[in-house]
């Protein structure tokens, strides 16, 4: 029998008090259709997890759904890393989403500073001090990680984190269902079983999409890219095609087998909403 979906969404630390006062509605509107989890990014700019944290408890107090922080490694303590993850545990936390995280603008390699150099270090640390009290979640890159020397190296970092013990993957995002399923099959052809969930960027505007796939490498199909510089200026139809784009994109997945979705809301319910609805997927009462 095959596995429920799984769907998730992801929120980040709000910068700003606008984004504070807002994300309680947001997190309320996300949570009343019943995800997995929510997940947590690093603290704002990636400088602390002091926003990660009050962040989680608001997704606790305001959603009643399971909350998953991540926890990066860059430039970090082992003492720091187990203080976090005993704050984690005695918070309620069952789930982490291990990375190595964003390197300095002058790191000069791929290791990262600190006690941790690589995410599998980090995988193996969360399992020698907490066994199986967490669930852990690691990233995967379907088009390859931006700093990864070849696909090759890239697909041996995930491997080695898989082997520390992670008990899924979420992708980067995508725009290329294709690039996704070469994954998967290379997966398979290393033995990796564990369920790599997509990860899925809602389109809501021209240059926002172009600013997400530079930052991580994605390819955005130039049709795609054409037609959203075509639509830049009418809103209404530049959404209409990125929700189409999105939902064709997330039913080819869905249908050829996919563990379920990931969703990058960027704090906004209305896209992952209207998404939800497209696809079909269910809405409790």
């Amino acid at each position: 029998m095959a596995s429920p979906l799984s769907f998730s969404f992801e929120l980040f630390p709000p910068r700003t008090p606008e984004g504070v006062a807002k994300l309680p509605t947001v997190i309320g509107q996300l949570a009343a259709v019943r995800p997995n989890y929510f997940s947590i990014t690093y603290g704002a700019g990636g400088s602390t997890q002091d926003g990660t944290y009050e962040t989680l408890r608001s997704v606790i107090k305001h959603a009643g759904v399971e909350a998953a922080p991540h926890l990066t490694c860059v430039g970090s303590t082992r003492a720091e890393v187990a203080a976090l993850l005993t704050r984690y545990r005695n918070a309620g936390v069952k789930r982490i989403v291990a990375l190595r995280g964003d390197l300095p603008a002058t790191a000069m390699s791929a290791s990262a500073p600190g006690d941790f150099h690589y995410a599998n270090e980090l995988v193996s640390f969360i399992r020698e001090n907490h066994g199986d009290a967490f669930k852990i979640e690691v990233g995967a890159y379907p088009e390859m990680h931006p700093q990864a020397s070849s696909p090759g190296a890239d697909f041996e970092h995930f491997r080695r984190k898989v082997e520390a013990g992670a008990n899924g993957a979420l992708t980067q995002l995508f725009y290329n269902a294709d690039a996704y399923f070469d994954f998967i099959e290379r997966c398979a052809k290393a033995g990796i079983t564990i369920p790599v969930t997509p990860g899925i960027m809602p389109i809501t505007g021209h240059a926002n999409t172009l600013r997400f796939c530079a930052g991580c490498g994605a390819d955005l199909p130039r049709w795609v890219r054409l037609r959203l510089e075509e639509l830049q200026d009418d809103k209404p139809a530049l959404l209409e095609f990125g929700l189409e784009v999105v939902t064709r994109l997330c039913e080819t997945l869905l249908r050829n087998g996919a563990p379920g979705l990931h969703i990058y809301t960027v704090n906004q319910a209305g896209p992952t909403l209207s998404l939800w609805k497209r696809l079909g997927l269910p809405t409790p009462a």
